[in-house]
């Protein structure tokens, strides 16, 4: 690495670090001007709003702007270089324009990396800090029911099926639950409980009143039980419609509720595999966007670095619409979720790749 990559490369990471930490303390002065009155109701001190709130939110907002913030560095202090002449100088001495972006892609590469390990473990359990406070002392309305739907059906495996008439999210408990399997499209098992409720120390199901039906060879044989526990592939977080559970989990989990959620049947299925495939792809997207900012930037114009500013943000918004629409058209369409979490990086990727070809004459 020469000096003038070494220079390239603190630019860089200075200005994205400079970037990051203007708008964080942004995000929580605004923050704490509409909570105000929230923190004092909770009755918390300081310290514990910081940990156990913004130690969730600041992940969470760094991440999801993680790459417009790369992007609005790589513009800003490029734009600079080029108003000096700089980037005619280093030009001119012979370096190839690829050459030059040799230190862009360096710091690109290493911040994707970083934002990636970010997506698959850090920010996950920031979610989960962040959840519970905003669940608790933000959001927490004592009157709301907090009980799932009646009839709620859901599968166990490829030939097993449950339901539950009634289950109630607080005490882990529910009414008229029944299990069916079957083989060959013919009924050979059923267990039906009165009542079911899960059992901490055992961590299984507790089932009263129980009634199991086995059916062999046309022959049925039944057997009742007053208390019975039993073990099954579900707990009582599967019993529990949340739409930000995929958030909260880590990508090994993640893959493993995918797993179970491909095996039931269930319709919220694309939701889950657009946030999987985002965690891979959003971090890809620092790399195409940094290499978009250089192109633009590294061009001497008349209106200065504001004139490449000004690019900058209406590009953040496109980037920004074509992940929205791609979002809401997987998860309430047709649309393929791979496709969905890319679409956005194969637009802006043969973007970056005519900005480069004309940047490159």
């Amino acid at each position: 690495m020469k000096k003038i990559d070494s220079y390239i490369l603190k630019k860089f990471l200075t200005t994205f670090l400079f970037c990051l930490l203007l708008f964080t303390a942004l995000v929580v002065v605004i923050d704490v001007s509409e909570k105000t009155n929230d923190f004092v109701k909770s009755k918390l001190p300081v310290s514990a709003i910081i940990t156990d709130y913004y130690f969730g939110l600041v992940p969470r907002i760094d991440a999801m702007l993680f790459p417009l913030f790369v992007f609005i560095a790589v513009i800003f202090f490029t734009a600079k270089m080029a108003d000096r002449s700089e980037v005619i100088a280093i030009l001119s001495s012979g370096v190839s324009f690829r050459r030059f972006l040799f230190p862009y892609w360096l710091g690109s590469v290493f911040l994707a990396i970083c934002l990636w390990l970010i997506y698959q473990f850090v920010l996950p359990k920031a979610n989960a800090v962040w959840g519970i406070f905003e669940a608790k002392y933000v959001n927490y309305n004592p009157n709301e029911v907090r009980a799932f739907p009646q009839n709620y059906y859901f599968r166990l495996d490829s030939n097993s099926y449950a339901g539950v008439k009634y289950y109630d999210t607080t005490s882990k408990s529910g009414s008229n639950f029944f299990i069916q399997k079957f083989e060959n499209n013919r009924l050979k098992y059923n267990i039906r409980a009165e009542n079911i409720s899960w059992d901490t120390a055992s961590k299984k199901w507790r089932m009263s009143n129980v009634f199991e039906r086995n059916l062999i060879n046309q022959k049925e044989t039944l057997t009742r039980y007053s208390i019975l526990l039993m073990s099954y592939n579900f707990k009582p977080i599967d019993l529990k419609r949340d739409d930000y559970l995929k958030d909260r989990l880590p990508t090994p989990e993640l893959k493993e509720h995918i797993k179970k959620e491909e095996m039931r049947g269930s319709e919220g299925i694309n939701s889950l595999l657009v946030e999987r495939y985002s965690r891979d792809a959003i971090p890809v997207s620092v790399v195409i966007l940094s290499m978009i900012g250089v192109c633009l930037a590294s061009q001497k114009v008349r209106g200065g670095s504001g004139f490449h500013l000004a690019i900058g943000v209406i590009l953040s918004m496109v980037y920004i619409l074509s992940g929205r629409f791609s979002l809401v058209f997987a998860t309430k369409g047709n649309f393929t979720p791979f496709l969905a979490a890319w679409l956005p990086n194969i637009i802006f990727g043969l973007l970056a790749y005519i900005f480069y070809r004309r940047a490159a004459r």
